[in-house]
């Protein structure tokens, strides 16, 4: 494997051709983080010159109630996306674990969400739950019931949890999928001498050994829901630009491109990039826990 490092001048046509690459990065993600963390400390309205404002931005967002609304809305959110979707999309990778006629179609039938546009889902999905003529009110009344505003402000965050865990199937699909396949065979092989269940092969043999497959789906699945806001948009936005079900990152949207305060608006953003933060070092640390203690 030595032999494979570069030297002498191919060390330098390396860096040669990273050097696009680099430079990319670091304008457009490292740039990005000091300008959103350089916007945060000052009043700015897109129109007139950023004005120092200190930590008056921050210290302001307790006392935001749109704020705070977003906030509570999306932990609710997360709470339920999250478990719904890593416990689905494993469920959904059990099934499809099996070399049964038809298995390849239902892999990318479960997966074309994952790689369509959001726009395109969340049009389809505003056309399901829509009061009028839509999908699934047409079934309620066939079958004699009364028409439900799914996207009101009452209900709106079930659906939105829905529509989303629906379109996150596939990738969580795809990541057990990918564990379930290494699993060596010899294991179940064993089991099935020692007579084991279908249930204890799954919960001494699967589970386990789908640990680092569920670490990775459960933090990226959480990196999402507090990131979400295609289908939150398209879904729950009403006419005078706010949202039935506002999260962070629409309180961020509407911060800075509706009411043009982009102090407010990084601040938030720099917030939002805190927690998730945290969340993730949690995660990383419990993990550690449990494998220490495992």
């Amino acid at each position: 494997m030595a032999n494979l490092r570069p030297l002498g001048l191919e060390r330098a046509w390396l860096l040669i051709f990273l050097l696009p690459t680099l430079f990319g990065l670091a304008l457009g993600a490292f740039g990005s983080i000091f300008a959103t963390l350089s916007i945060s400390f000052m009043d700015w309205d897109l129109l007139t010159p950023p004005v120092a404002a200190g930590f008056s931005n921050y210290v302001g967002l307790p006392d935001d109630r749109l704020f705070n609304q977003a906030f509570w809305n999306t932990l609710a959110f997360a709470g339920l996306y999250v478990p719904l979707t890593v416990v689905i999309s494993l469920f959904v990778a059990l099934g499809l674990n099996r070399k049964l006629p038809g298995t390849t179609f239902f892999r990318i039938a479960f997966f074309l969400p994952t790689v369509s546009s959001p726009t395109a889902v969340g049009l389809l999905w505003t056309w399901i739950y829509a009061q009028d003529n839509g999908v699934l009110n047409e079934a309620i009344t066939a079958l004699g019931g009364d028409p439900v505003r799914w996207l009101s402000r009452d209900v709106a965050l079930y659906s939105v949890v829905i529509a989303n865990v629906w379109g996150a199937i596939g990738g969580g699909m795809i990541i057990f999928l990918a564990g379930l396949q290494s699993i060596p065979r010899d294991f179940y092989e064993v089991a099935d001498l020692d007579g084991a269940k279908p249930w204890q092969r799954l919960w001494f043999i699967t589970l386990p050994a789908l640990a680092p497959s569920m670490f990775f789906q459960t933090v990226l699945t959480t990196i999402n829901a507090f990131q979400a806001f295609d289908y939150i948009y398209i879904l729950t936005r009403t006419g005078n630009g706010n949202s039935n079900m506002p999260t962070l990152v629409f309180s961020i949207y509407r911060s800075g491109f509706r009411f043009f305060r982009m102090g407010d608006a990084a601040a938030q953003a720099v917030v939002l990039t805190a927690i998730i933060l945290v969340l993730t070092f949690v995660y990383f640390r419990l993990q550690k826990k449990w494998g220490a203690t495992a």
